[in-house]
């Protein structure tokens, strides 16, 4: 009951959907698990080719089995998007020359406190290069292409962005934080362009991502189908972002509490007894 309230059906019109998608070329990043393959197989349902991006080729050929089975092309590219080499390479396929909607949905989450991140700098490289760094260059390396077929940019994103940041997830915050800036402020110059610029600020997954955290085992969350479907909403209405209903007031009342919320995040660390050292 309490996830049908927190994540109610988007209302997506299949006919629509079908309408805007067929016979488009779509890439998807992290496209072999999760919210990548639950859309890829939604929209190769509507009609669309999907070039599928990710590291495990083994997961992304089954992805790209389902979408065949919808008698719609799947073009698989196994790219490390922390590997500069392997971005650049992307950037270069023939299958990427004729794209009409980027989904930017790759992501790395870490969650660790400071105490055990000091010989763990690699947690803010990673988190960095596969949140910030990869998709930044993936939308300058395709602007060319999206703005030839006046495609669509959609942005997977997360609710954190737009709430205060919390203790211990300084390099997922700061990463996810930082493209969603850079892609708001090239929003308008894409525009101008024809490419059509989409956020979509996700609640908490239900994916492999977040079930190493035994605190996530029991939390409500939405379905990866669901968020598929809110990323074809994307596509298909006008609005240029999309979060949950409760996002708009918990940002207000978080603005509000900001002063008891952090001091209520100073006795969090504290009960938590966490020391360097």
């Amino acid at each position: 009951m309490l996830q049908r309230v927190l994540f109610p059906p988007v209302g997506l019109d299949p006919h629509a959907l079908r309408r805007h998608l067929a016979g488009r070329r779509v890439l998807i990043t992290g496209a072999s698990r999760g919210i990548g393959a639950a859309t890829a197989r939604l929209l190769a349902g509507a009609g669309a080719d999907v070039v599928l991006v990710a590291r495990n080729a083994e997961r992304l050929e089954q992805v790209a089995a389902d979408v065949r089975g919808h008698g719609r092309e799947a073009i698989v590219i196994r790219t490390d998007l922390r590997d500069p080499e392997q971005l650049e390479a992307l950037l270069h396929h023939p299958a990427v020359d004729s794209l009409d909607i980027l989904i930017s949905n790759a992501g790395i989450s870490v969650h660790r406190p400071l105490a055990q991140s000091l010989d763990r700098p690699d947690d803010v490289r990673r988190t960095i290069a596969v949140n910030h760094l990869a998709p930044a260059r993936l939308v300058l390396g395709l602007t060319p292409a999206l703005q030839g077929s006046q495609g669509s940019i959609v942005n997977v994103s997360a609710i954190n962005v737009l709430l205060p940041p919390a203790p211990e997830w300084a390099a997922y915050q700061a990463s996810k934080a930082a493209f969603d800036q850079w892609l708001r402020s090239t929003a308008p110059e894409l525009e101008s362009l024809g490419i059509k610029v989409r956020s979509v600020y996700l609640p908490l997954v239900r994916t492999d991502m977040i079930s190493p955290n035994p605190a996530y085992r029991n939390a409500p969350a939405m379905s990866p189908e669901r968020a598929a479907e809110i990323v074809g909403a994307a596509l298909v209405r006008r609005r240029r972002s999309y979060q949950p209903w409760w996002a708009t007031p918990a940002t207000a009342l978080s603005s509000v509490l900001r002063i008891p919320t952090e001091a209520a995040y100073r006795r969090y660390v504290r009960t938590r007894g966490r020391q360097v050292g």
